[in-house]
């Protein structure tokens, strides 16, 4: 039996790192800071560290193919493809419920906008290298990189119509 725990454990980390886009830590995570508030005291500013100004969440866009969005009643049809591909996609990271490894997405809708979302989901390379918003999401994810997953625009707002329902 000893000689099982280590073996286990290793393919453990290995699955986590790969799983979300590696680069992350594999200590427990930590609770979930608000983007406004200001949790105990700041880590050592670093070179790559973003701007203590992110703008209005509600106003940015992101980066990434989504430029406008129109949002009409709730698709029940699509909210139940969303949480799906939610599930299938996005569990292994996020969790509805809590922080784990990734923000919730409980609440998203009421913090960014969604266009900002579905460029997230559709362009988080970019987002994290060039949106000062998603760079701090990325500092309070114990430097968690989100995975591309390679969504089409639909796939996207199917999980976007999902995440409106939370």
């Amino acid at each position: 039996m000893k000689r099982l725990i280590l073996p286990v454990a290793i393919l453990c980390v290995g699955f986590i790192y790969t799983s979300c886009g590696g680069g992350g830590s594999t200590e427990a995570p930590k609770e979930e800071k608000k983007v406004q508030m200001n949790m105990g005291s700041d880590p050592a500013p670093s070179a790559e560290a973003p701007s203590a100004d992110v703008g209005d969440p509600m106003t940015n866009l992101g980066i990434g193919p989504v430029k406008s969005i129109e949002l009409a009643a709730i698709d029940q049809g699509m909210v139940a493809e969303g949480k799906k591909l939610f599930e299938e996609y996005c569990t292994a990271c996020h969790k509805v419920d809590k922080k784990f490894i990734g923000p919730s997405p409980a609440g998203i809708m009421e913090r960014r906008t969604p266009e900002w979302v579905m460029n997230m989901i559709l362009n988080p390379e970019e987002m994290i290298q060039k949106d000062p918003l998603a760079k701090q999401v990325m500092m309070e994810s114990n430097m968690a990189v989100m995975a591309n997953q390679n969504m089409t625009e639909d796939q996207a707002r199917k999980i976007l119509e999902y995440f409106r329902t939370l």
